[in-house]
């Protein structure tokens, strides 16, 4: 039996006071080996409407299913058909885990490529936080809105914050806005950001 990662991820899923109201959605989560922000790794849900509770799952997942933690190099040379058969396994990460696998496959690549396949260079060597919301943008799944939560999360959850990250962050780097991922710590705190979620997606209809 493989522990589950212990992330900031896995503590918003003990934070949701009631199970069986997922009404939520969320585009991305963060996998990670330990507290460390040095182990962070992305993990992009591509945008599509998946379930808060199996987008946090969808990284432990892969981990039960592959029998190990892999790394980023392990994913890019992996053969995709048989990556595609894990993704496919129930219950899939996404609603089309070909897709999905593709995606991540393609972001591994990029970190290997460009940072050795360690991504916590993406910020521990970028000068400021300008520069790493630019890197996380030019990852693979990573459009503007994601990449400023992502930062976002480093800063406020993980004590990374090179010089300019709250305003790379735009909106999401306020450090009193309930707003996203990056600003749930507790049951309270996730009441507050779905009250912002729907409220968001009520004006969006209006």
């Amino acid at each position: 039996m493989i522990d589950p990662p212990v992330s900031h991820a896995h503590r918003i899923r003990h934070a949701e006071p009631s199970l069986g109201s997922p009404s939520w959605q969320l585009d991305s989560c963060v996998f990670c080996s330990n507290q460390s922000a040095d182990s962070i790794e992305p993990f992009p849900i591509a945008g599509q409407p998946i379930g808060h509770y199996g987008a946090f799952a969808a990284p432990y997942d892969l981990v039960r299913r592959l029998g190990h933690e892999p790394d980023a190099a392990e994913l890019a040379g992996y053969d995709p058909e048989a990556l595609t058969a894990v993704f496919a396994e129930r219950p899939a990460p996404h609603r089309f885990p070909k897709a999905m696998a593709a995606r991540v496959q393609e972001l591994c690549r990029v970190l290997v490529e460009r940072y050795d396949g360690d991504p916590a260079k993406i910020w521990t060597e970028a000068p400021d936080g300008r520069t790493a919301f630019k890197r996380i943008n030019e990852l693979p799944g990573f459009g503007k809105q994601k990449s400023q939560i992502f930062l976002a999360l480093l800063g406020k959850r993980f004590d990374v914050r090179p010089t300019g990250w709250q305003e790379a962050a735009g909106q999401y780097g306020d450090a009193d806005a309930h707003y996203s991922v990056a600003d749930i710590t507790d049951p309270e705190s996730l009441l507050k950001v779905r009250v912002h979620k729907q409220r968001m997606k009520a004006a969006s209809k209006a």
